[in-house]
């Protein structure tokens, strides 16, 4: 079976949030806003999307 992955782009700056959601952001390889990485859809990477989500778009 191969892993799925999913499509997560930045859509709001990390400037002003806490420390822990930068360190999630730049752990899901995200550098700066409006770029997009691929990231293997597994339960710890869908756990880091949710605690950032209102930063995000994801894509399936």
């Amino acid at each position: 079976m191969a892993n799925k992955k999913i499509k997560v782009t930045l859509v709001r700056s990390v400037i002003g949030t806490k420390e822990a959601h930068r360190a999630t952001v730049r752990g899901l390889g995200l550098r700066r806003m409006h770029r997009t990485v691929e990231v293997i859809d597994s339960p710890e990477v869908r756990g880091m999307i949710r605690s950032i989500s209102f930063m995000l778009r994801v894509e399936g």
